[in-house]
């Protein structure tokens, strides 16, 4: 969350400076917005020609976990954590000293 208040911020600081010295911001909302999107498509078409060369399978599960993070912003699927091995001491064997 913290990135997106940042992100916004220097938005905004960027647009007041642009107020101040009198300069239209250098594209319209939209159009500034559809050139993010192209940049973040074609960055995972480059990863995703290089795994094609490289010989490995592009499957769905692949896209989504590693393209699709990096597109939408959104944080990579968890993998479920390893057991936890207890704290507690474990019994010893069973031996008999004589």
């Amino acid at each position: 969350m913290k990135i997106y208040v940042v992100s916004l911020l220097a938005g905004m600081l960027a647009g007041g400076v642009y107020a101040l010295i009198g300069a239209r911001s250098p594209a319209p909302p939209v159009v500034a917005l559809l050139g993010l999107l192209g940049m973040l498509l074609g960055e995972q078409s480059v990863t995703l020609a290089k795994r094609a060369l490289q010989g490995h399978p592009i499957t769905s599960a692949w896209f989504a976990s590693e393209c699709v993070p990096m597109i939408t912003g959104a944080p990579p699927p968890t993998q479920p954590a390893a057991p936890v091995p207890d704290s507690a001491p474990k019994p010893a064997d069973d031996i008999t000293h004589k």
